[in-house]
């Protein structure tokens, strides 16, 4: 009876998600009802009572509203501003040049901020026009901006990696690091893509003669060494092991603080805005990963994910099997649902198959954030292709930015099917840290 509530309460949940009702109220609606019908009134309202509780109390959660304040900080500062004219310094005279530079912009921006959404947003709004400006097609200009843009989910500090961390009971700076090499292989894949499009069809980006002189590219360097000392500053002290994912959560948002003040670039309304907006979406989080904490209780309780490992027989014990499985279940709901939302939908029942196979949770979790990735790009709610549209506006027609994202969508197929075949490649970094 237990296991026919489970199936129930998921198909519900779904239900509700496909009606539009926020993430964290369908997630802890279902789970709560869900409980209360297998084991009672009294011991669901204790369950909600306690993991409240325990979530909220759970310390390393705090690097969460840290990594965000400094992403904040580092943008509403304006920090940020040079990365996208220095790219375009340096890598301008290559086939497809912009582009190239706007993806590695977007993975040094992500690489500050940890959030996609933002880094799409604040990239498009730089880099979109200039590539047109210049005649580039406009799907390869809105796709490189909206897939570039995914790389704040992958490459560290990313908040997607911090909360697959916390509920797989997963070393959260380990995790991090892991993240590294994948997100640079995502980007390179992304520029060896449209480096070869572009050389087989120059009209997609037409060449700049810039006439760019080696002191300008040098000298451009001056306006973006904060973003490296930043960026730097955390990962070492992650990878050395001199502070927790936790401290270098606020480590990095003092960096942010310390180095826009010594640039005259701090002011009241900048801190004012960058905590506000870091509470803001710090809440957001926290109520939907509490939803998703009380779904992983429901389904404990109704035990269909022991069911479904029963079920699955022999592709319960394979983990590459489970990693097929799971790339259809993430790839088709990644059409429909957000990030965050799917991972935590998914989480509950995946990951204890997942353990039972014995597969490395630290490489199966960056696999996870490279579907979630290709879900931010996909028809028909791919957030980051919206985000991009509200950037651009009627200039660029939506069909025209999901066509560009497909060649992107192509690539991360791709490294995907590298990282599933050579999990060294995620792993082999977190295996020499400190422990």
């Amino acid at each position: 009876m237990a296991i026919q509530i489970g199936i129930f309460g998921l198909l519900i949940l779904l239900a509700l998600l496909a009606m539009r009702v926020p993430i964290a109220f369908a997630l802890g609606l279902v789970s709560l009802v869900g409980i209360a019908f297998i084991r009672g009134v009294a011991p669901a309202v204790s369950a909600l009572e306690t993991l409240t509780f325990s979530f909220i109390a759970h310390w390393s959660l705090s690097a969460v509203p840290m990594f965000l304040l400094m992403g904040n900080v580092a943008f509403k500062s304006g920090l940020t501003q040079s990365l996208f004219r220095a790219a375009t310094l340096w890598l301008s005279a290559l086939p497809g040049g912009l582009a190239i530079a706007s993806t590695a912009a977007c993975a040094m921006f992500a690489a500050a901020s940890g959030s996609s959404i933002a880094t799409a947003s604040a990239m498009g709004r730089i880099a979109i026009p200039e590539m047109l400006k210049y005649k580039y097609d406009p799907g390869l200009a809105t796709g490189t901006v909206a897939a570039a843009g995914t790389l704040g989910s992958l490459i560290p500090p990313s908040i997607l990696i911090i909360l697959f961390a916390i509920f797989a009971e997963a070393s959260i700076g380990k995790m991090l690091i892991a993240g590294i090499l994948p997100g640079l292989l995502t980007a390179v894949m992304f520029v060896a893509m449209i480096m070869i499009r572009c050389k087989l069809n120059p009209k997609l980006a037409p060449t700049i003669e810039s006439g760019v002189t080696w002191g300008e590219r040098f000298a451009v360097l001056k306006e973006v060494w904060p973003l490296p000392v930043l960026i730097f500053g955390v990962l070492g002290g992650i990878y050395s092991g001199i502070f927790t994912p936790t401290e270098a959560g606020a480590g990095g948002a003092l960096i942010a603080f310390v180095i826009a003040g010594s640039q005259r670039r701090l002011s009241w309304e900048i801190t004012k805005d960058s905590v506000v907006e870091s509470l803001k979406a710090t809440s957001m989080i926290f109520l939907i990963a509490l939803g998703g904490i009380m779904l992983t209780r429901f389904m404990a309780i109704s035990g269909v994910p022991a069911a479904l490992s029963t079920l699955m027989g022999d592709f319960a014990s394979n983990p590459l099997m489970l990693v097929l499985i799971s790339s259809v279940i993430f790839i088709v709901l990644g059409m429909f649902l957000d990030a965050i939302g799917l991972m935590l939908l998914t989480l509950p029942v995946l990951l204890p198959l997942f353990e039972a196979s014995g597969a490395d949770i630290i490489w199966f979790g960056i696999l996870v954030i490279k579907f979630l990735e290709i879900g931010l790009v996909t028809p028909p709610v791919g957030l980051n292709v919206y985000i991009i549209k509200g950037v651009v506006g009627d200039t660029v027609p939506l069909e025209v930015i999901f066509k560009g994202v497909f060649w992107f969508i192509l690539a991360d197929i791709f490294t995907l099917a590298l990282l599933i075949a050579f999990p060294e490649i995620t792993l082999v970094l977190p295996n020499f840290m400190q422990s």
